[in-house]
């Protein structure tokens, strides 16, 4: 009988938060905790003005409170961090900027005992009590009522992507964050005299994993400034100039990280890598050790790892997504729930001491946290990932996208991921994301959009459309064949750093379509931003952040400038011009310039 497609990580070791932090406050307590800039907290440092916020919020918010945090990377959210696990508070990061709509349904629905931020950001109502914090104009918005009900032993609570009106929020135990920490802490070696990155998107749960594994092991946190969150070249840059250790980056920025040189000097020993399918192995001259990890926010940031050593060719294909980790329990399932053999794609469901406790949402929780099928050792219960997954014949995982991806053709169900790995079979393909649509006809067909590798289209037609679609044909049923294949040089991505499907197909309409600038520069920048955000309407006069850029858009537009021009812009610079035709100009002088000193 083939073997069943069940995997467990070693056995864990639970591991303190606040408590590991407290005591290396106490046994160092002058070491460095937080370098931001050209400001250095030590470990009492923070310790002391974490005590002094949670006394300042102490009659107000208790143990199981939510307690939703609206701040940037900066002193004053270590802080605050700190102060809600004093406090046994449920600490709640919503980022610098939640959006209006999505504050006032956390706001309203959740209903957290308090909200801290800057005044002009939180809802109206409630009273304010000023926060006496290194940055300065934070205040603490206390708000009357019952707030929704938390799971006992609740560390944070995170908001799941995807996540709009209704607010879906994921609460985690601080055992199971503890055990996340001590597994990290061992991946990485991470002690005193390490620097850790903190770059993370606060809203999004790895940031947690990030912060508290820097304050947990005795190293120094160090803030990212906001340019290298858009430039991979600024990233790896300040890296060197940080000496940073170890890092974490999203999956859309590693890859431009990874297909750069790796910096010479740079002192990075582990990068950690998730949020999306990783697609570009690390080359031979990597330095560091990087990891590829999985994992939903339900099961505490991390459940499995696929660590490349540094110095090794890894070759060209798309890294697996590896073993659980420790005490983590990981298995691939038929409809029904049943194990299926190794080998045969399933539904990834996971379980062990990495689960989180649910949602804030009874009737949720009971349909995505299940009973363990019968025959699995080391828990009880299992949550349903959606996601598509192979367990090879080695137990190592490969992610195969998602389940709800699937589309019907002409009668037959099509696997979006299937078809794109055809695609990315050929060499000249880098990337390839699939689509469906409505024909005009009626029904649904399928549109390929291919990023090809460099040096791939030519006189040669290397790169021909038709050609690449004669490519996959005998790889794929004939119903999973695309329509139409479209060359695409990057794709717009949505605010969680995934491929914006919808942006893809709508630009593919033909109206609206915004104005055309008057210069080739200008043509070219609004070719480019129409392509990255996914609006054809864009013209000259238009802001890119205000038109719906952010900052991962970003990042592609400056790469695409130099890539098409040689030049280096910075993020700050681009992002302060008020309009695209402002940006084209800045281009055209600094292609002027670079002109005059060749």
């Amino acid at each position: 009988m083939d073997s069943p497609s069940i995997g467990y990580g070693r056995p864990h070791q639970d591991g303190a938060v606040l408590d590991l932090f407290t005591t290396w406050a106490h046994r160092t307590p002058d070491a460095p905790a937080l370098i931001d800039g050209e400001r250095t907290y030590s470990y009492a440092e923070l310790d002391h003005l974490a005590d002094r916020t949670a006394e300042a919020l102490r009659d107000r918010v208790g143990p199981g409170d939510l307690l939703g945090v609206c701040l940037g990377h900066s002193v004053d959210l270590v802080a605050v961090t700190l102060a809600a696990a004093k406090l046994g508070a449920v600490h709640l990061p919503l980022g610098p900027r939640p959006g209006e709509h999505r504050l006032r349904a956390v706001a309203e629905q959740l209903r957290p005992a308090c909200l801290i931020g800057e005044p002009d950001l939180l809802p109206p109502g409630g009273d304010r009590l000023p926060l006496d914090l290194p940055t300065g104009g934070v205040v603490a918005a206390l708000a009357p009522g019952e707030q929704v009900r938390v799971p006992a032993g609740t560390h944070y609570a995170v908001l799941t992507s995807g996540s709009t009106g209704t607010p879906k929020a994921v609460a985690v135990t601080e055992p199971a964050l503890g055990a996340l920490l001590h597994w990290y802490r061992e991946l990485t070696g991470l002690g005193p005299g390490e620097r850790h990155s903190l770059l993370i998107g606060v809203a999004f749960d790895p940031h947690v994993m990030e912060l508290w594994a820097g304050l947990t092991s005795g190293a120094a946190l160090v803030v990212a400034p906001e340019a290298v969150r858009w430039d991979s070249g600024a990233l790896t840059d300040w890296w060197c100039e940080a000496g940073i250790t170890v890092a974490v980056l999203p999956t859309p920025l590693a890859e431009p990280v990874l297909g750069r040189p790796w910096p010479a000097g740079s002192a990075l020993r582990h990068l950690t890598v998730g949020g999306d399918r990783l697609r570009r192995a690390p080359g031979p001259d990597v330095t560091a050790a990087v990891h590829n990890a999985y994992g939903p926010a339900e099961a505490t940031v991390t459940t499995t790892v696929h660590t490349m050593a540094p110095g090794v060719d890894h070759g060209a294909g798309a890294p697996p997504i590896g073993l659980p980790i420790a005490g983590a329990v990981v298995l691939v399932t038929d409809e029904d729930g049943r194990p299926v053999p190794r080998g045969v794609a399933g539904e990834l469901r996971i379980g062990g001491r990495g689960l989180a406790a649910g949602y804030l949402d009874p009737e949720l929780t009971a349909r995505r946290f299940v009973g363990a099928p019968e025959g699995v050792d080391g828990t009880d219960r299992v949550y349903r990932t959606g996601d598509r997954v192979v367990m090879r014949p080695d137990g190592v995982l490969e992610f195969h996208g998602r389940l709800d991806d699937q589309v019907k053709v002409s009668g037959v169900r099509i696997e979006p991921a299937e078809v794109e790995a055809a695609f990315e079979r050929d060499p000249r393909v880098r990337r390839a994301v699939v689509a469906a649509e409505q024909a005009p006809t009626g029904g649904v067909r399928l549109l390929a959009f291919v990023q090809p590798e460099d040096g791939a289209p030519g006189a040669d037609g290397g790169a021909d459309p038709e050609r690449l679609l004669d490519a996959v044909r005998p790889w794929l049923p004939e119903q999973a064949v695309p329509s139409a294949v479209r060359l695409v040089e990057r794709y717009p991505l949505d605010a969680n750093g995934k491929v914006d499907r919808h942006a893809l197909l709508a630009a593919e309409q033909p109206e609206p379509v915004g104005e055309e600038g008057d210069t080739p520069v200008e043509r070219t920048v609004l070719k480019l931003c129409r392509e990255l955000i996914g609006r054809a309407d864009l013209g000259p006069a238009d802001n890119f952040l205000a038109s719906g850029g952010n900052s991962l858009a970003a990042a592609r537009l400056l790469e695409a400038l130099e890539s098409e021009y040689g030049i280096r812009l910075r993020a700050p610079l681009v992002l302060r011009q008020p309009d695209l035709r402002a940006v084209a100009r800045l281009v055209e002088e600094r292609v002027a310039a670079s002109a005059a000193t060749a």
